[in-house]
């Protein structure tokens, strides 16, 4: 059983920065693809990035690409989410993501092994 608790999310102003964590425990981490998902009340939780279990390949949404970066460390059992030049339509509740598939997999489905509680994310105008 893997836990996965998220923080660093918060207000911030368009086009500023935040970056998101998740730490990991109770499992291999390295062992797990992870990635990032984003749900807005009443919308259905959507894929934001994803990267491979040795960090080499990582995937994103064409909304993010070039603004957000996805990275980990094995050895802190943490993944983290650079989001850069945020806009108002990236508020949401983030969500941290391990599973046993790989990265692009995660990319397409929903369904993932282990999830986060989330943290929020507002981005004022």
């Amino acid at each position: 059983q893997v836990h996965l608790v998220e923080s660093g999310g918060g207000l911030v102003q368009a086009g500023g920065s935040l970056r998101l964590s998740c730490a990991a425990s109770g499992g291999t981490f390295s062992a797990y693809a992870v990635g990032w998902f984003r749900q807005a009340p009443g919308k259905e939780r959507e894929f934001v990035a994803s990267i491979s279990r040795s960090g080499g390949s990582t995937y994103y949404a064409d909304s993010v690409k070039g603004r957000f970066t996805i990275s980990r460390d094995n050895a802190k059992n943490t993944q983290y989410l650079q989001m850069n030049s945020l806009k108002p339509e990236d508020t949401d509740v983030y969500y941290c993501a391990a599973d046993r598939r790989s990265s692009q997999q995660m990319s397409l489905m929903k369904a993932m092994d282990y999830w986060g509680k989330g943290t929020l994310v507002t981005v004022s105008s």
